[in-house]
């Protein structure tokens, strides 16, 4: 999807959020395309949510560092009628046994660990997470 021109990229998208809606393993799914995207250094500041671009503008700008692959995760399960109603947070935590800075996205009480896309119950959240900043997603239309 994501080597495609903007329209076709439109087009795929909103395929692929429609098979959401029936799928056995959405948050899988997620996951899975996410994993496939371009990656660059950075594009967007996770510390500004003013800064992040839309749905829209992430699909057509296609430049995903690690925070924009998970707002695209968040996007894409955001805009199904199976998860619209579901709250979405993103907290970007820090790793202290590992030193290392992660993006974390919960859907209710689920939540996928970014860079890993690990898919656990939010309860389970080792004690060396450091959370930094939350964010609480607001709904999309």
């Amino acid at each position: 999807m994501f080597c495609k021109k903007y329209e076709d990229r439109l087009l795929l998208w909103n395929q692929f959020r429609q098979n959401l809606e029936t799928s056995e393993t959405p948050i899988q799914d997620v996951i899975d395309l996410y994993s496939t995207t371009p990656t660059v250094s950075i594009h967007t500041d996770p510390w500004d949510n003013t800064t992040w671009p839309t749905p829209w503008e992430l699909i057509k700008e296609n430049q995903y560092c690690e925070f924009c692959t998970v707002l695209g995760m968040c996007y894409s399960l955001q805009l199904t009628e199976r998860f619209n109603q579901e709250l979405f947070e993103i907290h970007i935590i820090i790793d202290t046994k590992n030193s290392s800075m992660h993006y974390l996205l919960y859907v209710g009480d689920t939540l996928i660990e970014y860079p890993y896309g690990v898919q656990d119950h939010a309860k389970f959240l080792p004690d060396y997470f450091e959370i930094k900043k939350k964010y609480s997603m607001p709904r999309l239309q």
